[in-house]
């Protein structure tokens, strides 16, 4: 008999499988940053994931405050607004329908959802968060939520999947990390090789706010050089890939790609709940010359 999955388990799992995953400049199991442990990631997961049950009715802007809230009250800081802000949508589609169908509850959004939005994005305080020339998180918002994510779509990745209707997690997230899993045949390796590829193809959007864009295009310039010597797939490959984790920790971890992780983590939850791989999945890469 096949089991299916409620959605919170997949929230659940998806979050654990990003934050455990030895990913380049993140914390993973194996690396903690001052302040935010693997540890911490772990709980975030527990705290937000009842807020995706499937017996409750939230609409997207009180799942993301109240999962924001759980998350603030079980390790005090923000792990994973990003995550929450991608899944909330995504999670809230009807099982059994395409998850593209994400389109639908995207043009249903509101003004209210716009302000617990708001809400949890002034009580989780992510990096780098700076003015906005419209409808700034500071203030009340008058738009919908889609409506302010068309706003910051320019900056942010995040805002601009609710604006293209994630076609960048349907159309090169997912395809990347399904073809490393087919490539490598586990979850971790599948992870990493795809945190490569979004390096490569996108400027990480947390590392331009909080270093500017030319370094953002920095790091973007040496994942693509990753992946001409090979990737992970070649010992050439994961030289450099360790090289480039020992570049982006090399001051006080401002270039960690947060934004990156937060799109994987949208990518794992598609790939469950489209059950193109399970929760049961092989995780753990085994190789000695990386992280």
């Amino acid at each position: 008999m096949r089991v299916l999955f409620t959605t919170d388990v997949l929230v659940q799992t998806a979050c654990v499988w990003e934050a455990t995953a030895r990913k380049v400049g993140n914390v993973h199991r194996y690396a903690d940053f001052d302040g935010t442990t693997y540890l911490d990631f772990v709980l975030s997961a527990a705290a937000a994931a009842p807020y995706f049950s499937s017996r409750l009715t939230h609409h997207v802007g009180a799942t993301v405050a109240l999962a924001v809230e759980a998350t603030h009250v079980a390790v005090g800081q923000n792990t994973n607004l990003g995550i929450l802000l991608l899944l909330a949508p995504l999670a809230t589609t009807t099982r059994g329908l395409p998850i593209r169908s994400v389109e639908s509850i995207l043009r249903g959004l509101t003004v209210e959802d716009a302000r617990r939005v708001f809400e949890a994005i002034r009580l989780a305080k992510p990096g780098g968060l700076g003015d906005a020339p419209e409808q700034d998180v500071r203030d009340e918002p008058t738009v919908t939520l889609l409506e302010a994510m068309r706003l910051a779509a320019d900056r942010d990745m995040v805002a601009r999947q609710y604006a293209n209707g994630f076609a960048d997690v349907f159309d090169f997230g997912v395809p990347a990390l399904l073809a490393g899993y087919e490539r490598f045949r586990c979850v971790e390796a599948a992870i990493i090789d795809s945190q490569l590829r979004w390096l490569a193809e996108y400027p990480d959007s947390l590392i331009a706010r909080k270093n500017g864009a030319a370094v953002a295009a920095d790091v973007q310039k040496r994942a693509a050089d990753v992946l001409r010597l090979g990737g992970i797939a070649t010992p050439k490959g994961r030289r450099a890939g360790v090289e480039l984790d020992r570049h982006m920790r090399s001051d006080g971890n401002k270039l960690n790609p947060g934004t990156t992780a937060d799109l994987i983590t949208a990518c794992l939850f598609v790939a469950l709940r489209e059950n193109k791989v399970a929760p049961s999945a092989p995780f753990r890469w085994d190789v000695l010359d990386w992280l």
